[in-house]
């Protein structure tokens, strides 16, 4: 069951969310507040922490969920943004980065990015880390990526991802 936004105070009232993951939805909500975008956020009593949970959760395809995924390169943080029904394609990333995929160790993400697997997203992200477009979004009109919770989502057009995001640039590092 979506809860709207006016319920929020409510439902974290109620300890439903620990502090952990209150900060980092309280961080990214704060950069959607920037643009105006508060009302677009999602909270769901029930995990959106995958792409295929996050589907359910919304009720959309698995492609229009915006996963964002963390890589180092040369040891520096970066967010890659891509459509959730594809994968990094090896040979595409070498090119455009020049380096191998190298993803951020499960137990290092929260400390070096600022938001927990299950919740990335490219809003509230702690300073230095750079955020990638993959073009795979673009055949979409809406995309939602978390709100820095396993449990919550945002729905963007992707003109309001781009203004949003901080993005450095469209990038094609993906395949089906």
């Amino acid at each position: 069951m979506r809860l709207s936004l006016l319920s929020l105070n409510n439902w974290l009232s109620l300890n439903k969310m620990n502090r952990s993951d209150s900060v980092s939805f309280d961080r990214a909500k704060r950069d959607l507040v920037k643009h105006n975008l508060e009302s677009h956020i999602l909270v769901f009593e029930e995990s959106s922490a995958t792409v295929s949970e996050a589907a359910l959760a919304v009720g959309v395809s698995e492609g229009e969920i915006a996963k964002t995924l963390s890589f180092y390169v040369d040891d520096k943080p970066i967010l890659i943004v891509a459509a959730g029904d594809v994968k990094i394609d090896n040979a595409k990333y070498r090119h455009f980065f020049g380096k191998k995929a190298k993803m951020i160790p499960f137990e290092e993400v929260e400390e070096v990015i600022g938001h927990k697997v299950g919740g990335v997203c490219p809003f509230g992200v702690n300073p230095g880390v750079d955020v990638f477009l993959d073009i795979s979004l673009k055949v979409y009109e809406h995309v939602y990526p978390a709100c820095g919770t396993g449990n919550s989502a945002v729905k963007l057009s992707i003109k309001e991802l781009e203004d949003s995001s901080n993005y450095k640039e469209w990038i094609d590092v993906c395949k089906k």
